[in-house]
């Protein structure tokens, strides 16, 4: 999946068309190929799939996975940027990961055959969806869209309501998971409550419609208790006689006993006199009420049925230890029921339980975000850091690769990919010119190291047209398929492969197992064996760089100045006050905040601590003070790089930086009642430090200027 461009991303593929169309090869092979044969799952096969799956990831080399999403960036200052350290990184892809849906997962296994000395491949497309299946799974799931990504769809007529109506496959995290056992375990408890043989709690019975409705039941439960034995003492069944209802009780049988199932109940409020108004709950709640304090010989039972709606019985039991008996077992088979339905509704997280088990080797490409959405769809709430997630991940997935660091791993391919873009489809044609039969064949193209044929069911084929990019199951055979092709540049012969052997314990690729790219855009490597953030020496040389190394203690974070300003003045205002050379570089994190980095680190706590003089001041900012462009309006506010981490940690996300800030609760000053000698030594500490300012940083300052600071640090 290209996560760079929002227009194409996780939807585009996801809420793709059931199945894959063929498309006409630039240079076709003499026999004519057919479809891409990519196995789409939906919930109508996902039972079958799960059950072949398993046998082939068992049986797999290694496991490659691409995801589809709904977005990437819940706002633009939200994107990945050059001033982004590594931490601030993790937030962002943290956000995306927490706010957006996958919505379409593919899985393809690899397995090499020693015979015909080539990898098979499996490709698999789920479409997946957070649908509620449980009525007592918490609240409702919610996720973001973007825009880009729903229009780009739209343009091209795709049917919507299709796919999410017929097509996704619902999935249950393991955090949640115990939750829904937990409220389970409650509801089962309530039932309990009515089964149990203790007396049920008393509630107050003050209306006059509950003492009628009361003593209705103990008439009508006494007659068919009565009639039941009755009947077994060889008398006739009983039959109402009131006029009220000439209705009998239907009698069934539950567990070979005597019973009255709840719908029998409504009976008992036909016709009454007085109007009975509480809810369907609470008649049931007094029903078994009475039923366990007034009757010995007679069981009020919760029975859960389909799709969780629970069934009221009253049942005939011939002692207290028959009583006990039909209690714990109604209450096992509860309980078995209910773990046979979460198991249903976990669906395909029944996938990601597969791999992490099974401990293969997982291969993405790029896939820093895809992982943070395996964790946080499937597996349980985002560590706040990015070393805790990397040893969370580590203990689910212990060997991982990404072949972004591969492709940069090698010398010959970063000099061929360095023509080229580093996206999974470039380097797809780049490396499998064979496969990629839609693209031509160029002298750029390097030699195919290792022949791929996909199998789907009981169909094989080594002759197809390319499938549709940006569809999850075929993006994963792309990355399988770059996969295998870099292993051999890297020197690995498949041919002396071992299919008992560990392909991830290969000293070749042992090295470059476990590291993703944290940053792209900065080259930041993260190793989730340590959690240790490197840079990447080889990769970052073909980054091109706008910026001069950054350095963060340099930076000064400034937002809600007059939307007017440009980068430019913004430097020109802060370089008249600390000097020409004081500003090293200015970005816009979007039309209301900039990153202002220094050339000394001294700088920052210099220029903030002047910006809250100039406002601490009684009269308005002079407008021959050079910093009064930046402060017009009163609404500029400035901090260190560590408030803007604090911003981007924050699960709101508004689409303008400056009312981020605002709602997140940041302020450039609190409003405290000082105390005078407080005052006075905060006046001291800012004059001290105007007086800095001036003798240090003022290189050849206007007139007015010059004048406007002496006046200050004379005040």
């Amino acid at each position: 999946m290209n996560k760079h461009h929002p227009a194409r991303r996780a939807l585009s593929r996801a809420l793709s068309l059931p199945f894959s169309t063929s498309t006409t090869s630039t240079s076709p092979p003499p026999q004519a190929a057919s479809a891409f044969p990519l196995k789409h799952v939906t919930k109508s096969n996902f039972e079958s799939a799960l059950v072949e799956l398993r046998r082939l990831v068992r049986a797999a080399d290694f496991v490659a996975i691409d995801l589809e999403m709904t977005g990437v960036t819940s706002a633009p200052w939200r994107e990945s940027f050059e001033f982004d350290r590594s931490d601030v990184h993790y937030l962002k892809v943290k956000d995306s990961a927490e706010k957006f849906a996958v919505v379409q997962f593919g899985v393809c296994p690899f397995r090499w055959d020693p015979s015909n000395r080539f990898f098979v491949a499996h490709p698999h497309n789920f479409y997946v969806f957070p649908r509620q299946e449980l009525q007592v799974d918490g609240p409702s799931y919610e996720f973001l869209c973007q825009t880009t990504s729903i229009d780009f769809l739209a343009r091209y007529q795709f049917d919507f309501n299709a796919c999410i109506h017929e097509g996704q496959i619902f999935y249950l995290k393991r955090t949640r998971r115990r939750s829904t056992k937990t409220n389970m375990a409650y509801e089962d408890e309530s039932s309990d409550t009515w089964c149990s043989l203790k007396e049920v709690r008393g509630k107050p019975l003050n209306r006059m419609a509950d003492i009628l409705f009361t003593e209705r039941i103990k008439n009508r439960f006494s007659e068919w208790r009565d009639g039941l034995l009755q009947d077994r003492n060889g008398g006739s069944q009983l039959q109402w006689t009131s006029d009220e209802s000439k209705q009998q009780f239907q009698t069934i049988f539950f567990k070979m006993r005597p019973a009255v199932i709840n719908k029998h109940f409504k009976d008992l409020t036909q016709n009454q006199l007085v109007v009975y108004t509480e809810s369907k709950e609470d008649r049931e709640f007094i029903v078994a009420e009475v039923i366990n304090k007034h009757f010995k010989d007679l069981t009020h039972v919760c029975v859960n049925g389909e799709n969780f709606c629970s069934q009221q019985l009253v049942v005939y039991t011939e002692s207290k230890e028959d009583r006990e008996f039909i209690v714990a077992e109604v209450k096992a088979e509860n309980r078995r029921g209910v773990e046979m339905k979460i198991q249903a509704a976990i669906g395909f997280r029944h996938v990601i339980d597969l791999l992490s088990s099974e401990q293969k080797l997982i291969v993405g490409h790029n896939c820093f975000l895809d992982i943070a959405h395996v964790y946080s769809k499937f597996l349980g709430p985002l560590p706040l850091t990015a070393e805790e997630f990397a040893s969370s991940v580590n203990k689910y997935f212990p060997q991982i690769v990404d072949t972004k660091i591969l492709l940069n791993a090698n010398c010959i391919l970063q000099q061929r990919m360095k023509n080229s873009r580093t996206s999974l489809a470039s380097a797809f044609a780049l490396l499998c010119p064979q496969i990629d039969l839609r693209s031509k064949i160029t002298g750029l193209a390097l030699q195919q190291c290792v022949q791929v044929e996909v199998q789907v069911d009981e169909l094989r084929s080594s002759n197809w047209n390319s499938g549709a990019k940006h569809e999850a199951g075929y993006d994963a055979f792309m990355t399988g398929c770059v996969f295998a092709q870099a292993c051999c540049h890297l020197g690995i012969d498949f041919k002396l492969h071992s299919p008992s052997e560990n392909l991830a314990h290969n000293e070749k690729l042992h090295k470059h197992v476990n590291l993703l790219y944290l940053s792209w855009t900065n080259g930041d490597i993260i190793d989730l064996s340590t959690g240790k953030v490197i840079e990447d020496s080889l990769g970052t040389k073909n980054l091109k760089r706008r910026y001069t190394k950054i350095f963060f203690e340099n930076i000064v974070l400034i937002w809600g100045f007059p939307f007017k300003l440009k980068a430019r003045e913004i430097r020109e205002c802060i370089s008249k006050v600390f000097g020409p050379t004081s500003v090293t570089s200015v970005f816009h994190l979007d039309e209301t905040a900039v990153f202002v980095q220094f050339s000394k680190a001294g700088f920052v706590p210099d220029f903030l601590a002047l910006k809250e003089t100039l406002e601490r001041s009684d009269g308005p900012i002079s407008v021959f003070h050079p910093l009064a462009k930046l402060l017009e309006g009163g609404n500029t506010r400035a901090a260190s790089y560590e408030v803007y981490k604090d911003i981007c940690s924050s699960p709101v996300s508004k689409i303008l930086f400056a009312d981020q800030a605002e709602a997140v609760g940041i302020k450039w000053k609190n409003e405290v009642v000082e105390s005078e000698v407080a005052y006075q030594n905060r006046k001291a500490s800012e004059k001290k430090i105007l007086e800095t300012i001036f003798r240090n940083h003022l290189k050849s300052p206007s007139k007015g200027t010059r004048t406007y600071c002496l006046a200050i640090m004379r005040s």
